[in-house]
């Protein structure tokens, strides 16, 4: 398929998709009948944090279940915050986007032929399809990526790490990517651009997020002047890997959700298992201040024979690469940042407050999450939302091939081990204002300086400084506890709630 290449370092396109997720490679299925479609992704086209999405995709699918149920739970986790419309579009067209990926060769795990549904935390009814036990994120991805690349009009591009926004008259004409194997920067204009980047993980020292989540969709939003919505609603999975030499591996809600248990170092349960994962979270944490020990557990070793190799194959294999073998050992576990629920603000179509510009899945607030996320919510809302961006996109007008970066390139002198520290002890799991004030005063204080031949690295630090610095911020006002927020010093959830709303000034 060919693009037409204004000059040897311009592309131009129909559609500019960010992101190779399952919100990007969605949205550009559908885009491929309207245009041609380029999807850019960081790194590999298999490095995304759906790829590691282990928990499931939520649907009221089963014959026990009903869309309103599955309404009325995300509306309780979302503690006040979620927007009721938002809500509804994704539960109803829920089933049908499931059905869609059945029929694109998605393989979720059945039993006798018949789909299986488990149940996690928060969740009334058993709704969570899983494929391969613990490989949903990775599976959905497999079958739209290979339903996006039989189709003539979409091309991929990999190692294309974007780092701004082209804008013209007060609209987003296209990005700049920069190809770190060459160390050479594209213009690619298009008629509207998604935003399909993902999470933010990466900003603070603790994540189970894969290391190209570092915000940079928000960041490049807030510079071409776009509403920046509840970002200091961060989630953090209670029950990441804590080993000093593995990655802080997910291990997945479905463990508790089938029976795992909490303890302490003295094999004592301490909280409740299937409660949120802000309580969790906060529990953990509490008995590591009471215990002083460095992590908890999590025990799965009453297990029946065969159920972790078999239900859940991929966190017992890594678990046994590091020399654990959660057949007769507890995993020593510790919170850590997992998905953010704010983000760049859009409508119910994907479309954010700068015109030509949308946004879906984890990087976009479309209200549907509120202040909390509820389990297996986040796979469903990339799939769903990227299809409807997709439709609003298509009747985009073609524009001229113009366009300029909305701020110059400097780059913060600062180091990124230093910087995850001070958001991960003053913008984490629990807050005040005291730590939250010290975060907004260094991050904005930081140096900023130009750089001959930026890196990668420049671009992903100047991403996770800035949206260090909006989470700083957003936490800092909100004088109250709820959700994934937690302030020590305002323990109480107000009376009303009430959305951030973070926009760069003039």
């Amino acid at each position: 398929m060919g693009y037409m290449r204004a000059t040897s370092d311009s592309i131009v396109c129909d559609y500019l998709v960010i992101g190779a997720g399952v919100a990007g490679l969605r949205a550009a299925i559908s885009l491929s009948t309207s245009g041609k479609v380029l999807v850019l992704a960081k790194d590999t086209l298999h490095e995304s944090a759906s790829e590691y999405a282990q928990g499931g995709i939520a649907a009221a699918l089963s014959d026990d279940d009903e869309v309103t149920l599955h309404e009325q739970d995300t509306l309780a986790a979302g503690d006040g915050l979620c927007d009721a419309d938002a809500v509804k579009t994704l539960v109803n067209e829920g089933p049908h986007v499931i059905e869609e990926l059945l029929a694109w060769g998605a393989e979720f795990d059945r039993e006798g032929g018949e789909l299986v549904f488990g149940r996690e935390g928060a969740h009334s009814r058993n709704r969570i399809l899983h494929a391969h036990g613990d490989s949903t994120g990775r599976e959905i991805s497999r079958a739209l990526y290979r339903k996006a690349a039989s189709l003539a009009n979409v091309q991929f591009l990999s190692f294309a790490a974007v780092t701004d926004l082209l804008m013209q008259d007060g609209e987003v004409r296209g990005a700049v990517a920069y190809d770190a194997r060459y160390k050479q920067h594209h213009k690619i204009f298009a008629r509207a651009v998604l935003l399909a980047t993902g999470g933010l993980g990466r900003v603070y020292k603790e994540t189970t997020n894969p290391n190209v989540a570092t915000g940079d969709g928000v960041a490049m939003a807030w510079r071409a002047g776009a509403v920046v919505r509840d970002i200091e609603f961060v989630q953090f999975h209670p029950t990441a890997l804590h080993l000093n030499d593995a990655p802080r591996f997910l291990l997945s809600e479905a463990l508790r959700g089938d029976g795992a248990f909490l303890r302490n170092a003295q094999g004592e349960r301490f909280t409740d298992e299937l409660a949120s994962r802000d309580v969790v979270s906060r529990a953990i944490v509490r008995e590591m201040g009471r215990t002083g020990a460095p992590h908890m557990f999590l025990d799965m070793t009453h297990f029946g024979p065969g159920v972790m190799e078999h239900h859940f194959p991929r966190i017992y294999q890594t678990c046994l690469r590091y020399g654990l073998d959660l057949t007769k050992q507890p995993a020593p576990i510790h919170p850590a940042a997992h998905y953010a629920m704010g983000g760049v603000h859009t409508d119910l179509n994907g479309l954010t407050t700068v015109p030509r510009l949308y946004a879906a899945g984890e990087v976009a607030c479309t209200g549907v999450h509120g202040a909390n996320r509820l389990a297996s919510n986040s796979l469903l809302e990339g799939v769903v939302f990227g299809a409807r961006a997709a439709v609003a996109m298509a009747s985009a007008s073609s524009i001229e091939a113009k366009g300029e970066i909305p701020q110059a390139e400097v780059f913060p002198a600062l180091t990124e081990s230093h910087l995850r520290s001070i958001t991960w002890e003053h913008c984490g799991i629990t807050r005040n204002e005291e730590g939250l004030q010290k975060a907004v005063s260094i991050l904005r204080s930081v140096p900023m300086e130009r750089r001959a031949e930026a890196t990668r690295l420049d671009y992903e630090l100047r991403s996770m400084r800035r949206v260090g610095l909006l989470i700083a911020q957003a936490a800092l006002d909100r004088r109250e506890s709820r959700g994934g927020h937690y302030r020590s010093d305002f323990p109480e959830k107000a009376a009303e709630a009430v959305h951030s709303r973070l926009v760069r000034s003039a």
